[in-house]
């Protein structure tokens, strides 16, 4: 239902924070993923080991943390998300929304946040009624954040009326039905590979490449966010499995295209795994010592193909097959000739030139090489990359239908 969904919850000060503890196990039932930020009013109810412990995940607190700025950064925070999430919604952080006020981790994520937002308010029923907390409601609403509840009952003040928040039931069924109206991949069946591949030479020895899979593990990712049910075929990394996706760990070029074949048909198939062209002929079967005979010859042989091998399968073929072309020199003009070569609809080139630091590092510069033309993408994150291809891959599947 949520698989592959990222959601930032920010848990603020209410007696009613105790809720959210309940709230982030049901959206992790439901195949979010869940990071938190607990705010100081936050804290006095539930603890960061609670949040921590039920999200699996680390809970933020501090935005003037040089540890979490290093690591995360309040920005990248506040964007990695696909919804965030205000349970509860004190009268004060609504306030603060509303006004752009930004003085601590929860409120600069918010104004710096460029997704949708879904608050549950909850607050005294004098304070929900009072004339400041519904202009704040009314500029919100215009700003086109999105509300689940109030629901009226007996409160922790013991009044009654309009003010209690929203059951943490009731707003998982929220966010499933936001997400529900954003999957426009619903339905369709995606195969992305990821990861160098290791080759073996002996027991303790293996071929390998510089890919960290984070490019192949963000679009898996995306394509999971909107929709699709995704296999991602990956290769060794040092990388959590991205949440909503059916993983399937291999480690050489031969057991990746076997467990390629072995999750068709599918509707696309994305390749960027940076597969080793060639692996020694024979592994020994004990491990190669340097025993002053010289070098030991190794015969190599070629692996198998995997993208190629998509691009042609019979009556199973992917609508849409897309590769990579890590290039350290012409860039396009090697892209535009593999695209040939392989069979497949696009080809999607970089530049893994030691000094670009694609290979490892978190940006990427992409050129969409297709039947068409080029396109030429500008620098950005590999997340972004993957949001961008995902955007293509639905238009290009609208348009072909």
């Amino acid at each position: 239902m949520l698989h592959g969904k990222r959601v930032l919850l920010i848990v603020s000060g209410g007696i009613a924070a105790y809720k959210s503890q309940e709230l982030v196990r049901l959206l992790r039932k439901r195949g979010a993923s869940v990071r938190c930020v607990l705010t100081r009013g936050g804290a006095q109810f539930v603890t960061p080991l609670s949040l921590s412990a039920l999200s699996e995940d680390k809970v933020y607190t501090d935005l003037f943390s040089l540890t979490d700025e290093a690591e995360m950064g309040h920005i990248q925070l506040s964007r990695d998300a696909d919804l965030v999430v205000v349970a509860p919604a004190t009268a004060d952080i609504l306030a603060k929304m509303a006004q752009g006020q930004a003085d601590d981790l929860a409120t600069t994520a918010l104004l710096a946040t460029d997704k949708d937002v879904l608050v549950a308010p909850a607050m005294n029923v004098r304070m929900w009624t009072h004339a400041a907390t519904q202009a704040n409601l009314a500029t919100l609403r215009e700003r086109g954040v999105h509300f689940i509840g109030p629901n009226e009952g007996d409160m922790a003040c013991g009044e009654f009326g309009p003010g209690r928040m929203a059951e943490p039931d009731e707003i998982a069924d929220a966010v499933s039905d936001f997400f529900e109206d954003s999957a426009p991949l619903s339905g369709r069946r995606a195969l992305v590979t990821s990861g160098p591949t290791h080759e073996p030479i002996d027991p303790v020895r293996y071929i390998a490449n510089r890919s960290s899979g984070r490019q192949g593990h963000a679009i898996a990712a995306a394509l999971a966010r909107r929709g699709a049910l995704t296999t991602l075929v990956s290769g060794p990394t040092n990388l959590p499995d991205p949440a909503g996706v059916q993983m399937i760990h291999v480690e050489s070029a031969r057991e990746m295209l076997a467990a390629c074949e072995s999750a068709l048909p599918a509707d696309i198939a994305v390749c960027a795994a940076a597969v080793a062209d060639w692996r020694v002929a024979t592994q020994a079967s004990e491990k190669l010592k340097k025993n002053g005979s010289g070098v030991p010859a190794l015969e190599m042989a070629e692996n198998p193909d995997i993208l190629a091998t998509l691009s042609a399968t019979a009556n199973t073929r992917p609508d849409l097959v897309i590769g990579f072309a890590a290039e350290t020199e012409d860039v396009v003009a090697h892209a535009q000739s593999k695209r040939e070569r392989k069979g497949c609809d696009w080809i999607l080139a970089n530049d893994v030139s030691p000094e670009t630091g694609t290979f490892g590092g978190a940006d990427n510069t992409i050129h969409l090489v297709s039947a068409a033309g080029v396109e030429d993408w500008p620098t950005m994150s590999k997340i972004d990359v993957a949001d961008r291809l995902a955007e293509r891959i639905i238009e290009q599947l609208g348009a072909a239908e």
